[in-house]
């Protein structure tokens, strides 16, 4: 009899621990993204404030969060690593994408998120100042975060790069960042061919022009996107903050899932 009760404690664990492992791998029904250039913790003041910028990420409450213009231990932002410094006060992991070497330090993109990334590559992109594209995997899906170039020459050959990476995965892609350039572009022409814009369009894929995000304080260009690669995403909601003072772009912050989550 004792050893019948055994058993039958050894299956209820082991069913409990099946139950568990499927409660972990079970896909999200919804993915909340946040994208902001945090201008390397200064505001539209000019003053450092770190605090500020930890706070409102916070307030969103993202799954994974891209930043753009991130310092690491360099001079000017009193050799501070911004990445580990913002994941540590929103309990989130950090992940840093150098750029350049800068000012003592580091200088680049970062990625934040609820849990630690399976891989990691930084993937070097064209530009004057050189670029990165900083790709973070995840257990159900792929992010990635970028700040593109200011010569449109150079941000039209970094879409073949990014492209590439994102058809190498067999999970959802999405790539959010500050992308330099606005709706009408050729260059945004040329990346919906690929992906679905998920932070300023409705469902017909129309970009809104008027979802502006730079600068902050009165923004009349729309820099910073979200996005989605393949027809496989849905975007439920997407809004720019009404943040005016923290950076000198306003976030931009996305809840998007995919029909395969549904």
């Amino acid at each position: 009899m004792k050893r019948i009760v055994f058993h039958l404690i050894l299956l209820h664990m082991a069913l409990l621990g099946s139950l568990s492992m499927l409660a972990q791998t079970k896909a999200p029904e919804t993915i909340t993204m946040l994208t902001y250039n945090i201008r390397h913790g200064a505001g539209m003041d000019n003053a450092m404030n770190l605090e500020r910028q930890a706070a409102i990420i916070k307030a969103c409450e993202a799954d994974v969060v891209a930043l753009q213009e991130v310092d690491s231990v360099t001079n000017r932002s009193g050799m501070i690593d911004e990445a580990a410094y913002l994941a540590q006060e929103n309990e989130m992991v950090g992940t840093f994408g150098r750029a350049i070497d800068f000012d003592g330090g580091k200088y680049g993109v970062a990625v934040l998120s609820k849990e630690k990334p399976l891989s990691v590559k930084n993937i070097p992109l064209p530009g004057a100042e050189p670029r990165t594209l900083l790709v973070c995997e995840f257990e159900q899906f792929v992010f990635a975060c970028t700040h593109l170039d200011l010569e449109e020459v150079n941000r039209l050959a970094s879409v073949e790069i990014i492209v590439n990476e994102a058809m190498t995965w067999d999970k959802q892609f999405f790539l959010c960042g500050d992308w330099n350039d606005e709706p009408d572009s050729q260059f945004m022409e040329r990346m919906k061919e690929w992906f679905t814009i998920l932070s300023n369009t409705n469902g017909d894929d129309v970009l809104y022009p008027t979802f502006l995000s730079f600068p902050a304080d009165e923004p009349n260009r729309c820099l910073d996107y979200v996005a989605g690669f393949g027809q496989n995403v849905v975007k439920r909601s997407s809004e720019v903050l009404n943040e005016p003072e923290a950076s000198d772009h306003r976030p931009v912050l996305v809840v998007a899932s995919t029909k395969g989550w549904d």
